[in-house]
């Protein structure tokens, strides 16, 4: 049986002034169902332009999909019709933004805009819409379901806002849940709130969640495997459990270096990645990576390395896997 989402050398840019952003290189991997694959890396890698790629959601122009496919149920997205694509989204994919103060209409009631999803994908009337998106509120914890209907998301916490995202990405009860770092601006108490709200309606609702964050202690909470994202590329591919035990690439030894430790010892210093990320303007020659990396060779800057299996399910686009899971 296909896997549930099949990304394939999907390839992303956008025109600009100063010349053409290669926002994603060839980047590919797969979502079965009922998995949660979470997507991580530092703000600029590309983890968003990802998945808005995926449903043809960025702005073109600028933006441009130039090459590559996003099987989903054995259909490519990528080569559907404006009303064929429109019946997947928010239908059988759910999407959380990042934001749910500006996802959120702010002049519309919260019943209203859960109902507007659930009336433009399924043969529902007015009232059942409404009782459905009670129903969803309740669902995602938030109390008096019925009388919130009517109130504005001004009159939400952030929390609560992003309770309301959730519900209405599960409104017409999809097979994945796109969640693009849902946590991002909530404090710590409602991120964890928030991540077992995920975890346990994944579990209840058997869909596939594509989580996108740059926190990793977030994503090892909820996360069945990992890809990490670097310049527009993706670096390594792991279960969730060897990426964090045996990371073989060196960025994501940094990335995991730079987490602060409830068992470390006395002052200890987080260590930062030294340098800054590369531009994405134009072509590159060499891993991306290679001007903050430590393990550098020549080959490193002259050749770009390729996602090669470094164990059972794990792979990394590094020549020296093995030096950087010393390092780590």
């Amino acid at each position: 049986m296909p896997k549930l989402l099949e990304v394939r050398d999907l390839v992303t840019r956008f025109e600009t002034v100063d010349g053409v952003v290669h926002a994603l290189n060839g980047i590919s991997y797969e979502v079965d169902r009922g998995e949660c694959l979470a997507i991580v890396g530092e703000s600029g890698s590309g983890k968003t332009v990802g998945v808005l790629s995926i449903l043809r959601l960025i702005a073109s122009p600028p933006g441009r999909i130039v090459g590559g496919s996003v099987l989903f149920e054995g259909v490519d997205l990528l080569s559907l019709d404006a009303a064929a694509l429109r019946q997947v989204r928010g239908g059988r994919i759910g999407v959380v933004f990042q934001d749910p103060m500006s996802s959120l209409n702010p002049v519309m009631r919260i019943g209203a805009q859960i109902a507007e999803t659930l009336t433009a994908h399924e043969a529902l009337s007015r009232s059942q819409a409404r009782a459905r998106a009670a129903d969803l509120l309740g669902m995602v914890g938030i109390p008096q379901p019925a009388t919130r209907l009517d109130d504005y998301p001004h009159q939400f916490s952030g929390g609560m806002r992003q309770r309301v995202m959730i519900a209405m990405a599960l409104a017409c009860s999809p097979r994945l849940i796109i969640a693009d770092e849902p946590t991002t601006a909530l404090d710590v108490t409602v991120q964890a709130q928030i991540v077992e709200l995920v975890k346990r309606l994944q579990t209840e609702l058997g869909a596939a969640v594509l989580w996108i964050s740059h926190d990793l202690g977030v994503v090892a909470r909820i996360a069945d495997a990992v890809a990490v994202m670097y310049a527009g590329a993706i670096v390594e591919k792991a279960p969730v459990d060897a990426l964090y035990a045996r990371p073989a690439h060196p960025y994501t030894v940094g990335l995991l270096n730079s987490l602060p430790r409830l068992d470390a010892r006395g002052r200890a210093r987080l260590h930062a990645i030294g340098g800054l990320p590369p531009s994405l303007l134009g072509e590159r020659r060499g891993c991306a990576f290679a001007p903050r990396c430590a393990l550098a060779t020549a080959r490193c800057r002259e050749e770009t390395p390729r996602l090669a299996d470094v164990g059972a399910g794990h792979s990394a686009a590094c020549f020296h896997p093995w030096r950087a899971a010393r390092a780590a």
